[in-house]
C-alpha cells in the first residue's frame, strides 16, 4: 500500500514529534492514501511552519505487519469513531493505546460538526447523521516507533 504524507520538508526518516496541540488520533505520524490530502496538508503547513510544501511517499506492507502491535480500525466515521476522535482532540482520552490507528480524517469541514457537537448543541445522532454527508478522507496514525519501522520511505515530490 501507498502512503502520503505532507510536510513542509521531506521526511525520509519518519519520526515522533511531539505535538503542540490536539490531533484525531493523538500523538504520532499522519499518513494518507490520499495524495491530494496530503498536497493540501503540505500547502497548509507552510503557513504555519514556512519551509517548502512536500509530499513524502511510503510504502506500508500490511501482511508484513507484526500481529504482536495494536491496531485500532474505524471502518466508518461511527460512534466509536465520534467518541475517540472528541476525547483526543479534548485532550481528555486515557483509553488503550495502539501502535497503528485507522480511519477518518475530521478535516476543516468535520472538525465544525465535532466542535458544535462538543459545545452540547448537536446530540451524537445529529452529529454522525451530519457526517454521513460528508466526504472523508482516510488517515495512517502511525503511534509508536514499532510501527513506524514497517514504513519504507519512496520519495518526496515538492508541490
Amino acid at each position: 500500500m501507498i502512503l502520503y504524507h505532507g510536510s513542509n520538508m521531506t521526511v525520509d526518516q519518519p519520526k515522533l514529534v511531539e505535538q503542540n496541540r490536539f490531533l484525531d488520533f493523538g500523538y504520532g505520524f499522519y499518513t494518507t492514501t490520499n495524495k491530494v490530502q496530503a498536497e493540501s496538508f503540505a500547502k497548509k503547513i507552510i503557513l504555519r511552519r514556512g519551509g517548502t510544501p512536500t509530499v513524502n511517499v511510503y510504502e506500508f506492507d500490511e501482511t508484513a505487519w507484526n500481529p504482536a502491535l495494536k491496531v485500532r480500525k474505524f471502518s466508518a466515521p461511527d460512534a466509536a469513531w465520534l467518541d475517540f476522535v472528541c476525547a483526543h482532540r479534548n485532550g481528555t482520552y486515557d483509553g488503550e493505546a495502539y501502535d497503528l490507528i485507522v480511519g477518518a480524517v475530521a478535516n476543516d469541514d468535520v472538525y465544525r460538526t465535532l466542535q458544535v457537537y462538543g459545545a452540547g448543541l448537536l446530540t451524537k445522532a445529529q452529529a454522525l447523521e451530519a457526517l454521513k454527508i460528508k466526504k472523508l478522507f482516510n488517515q495512517y496514525v502511525f503511534a509508536t516507533e514499532a510501527a513506524l519501522s514497517f514504513l519504507k520511505f519512496l520519495e518526496a515530490t515538492e508541490v
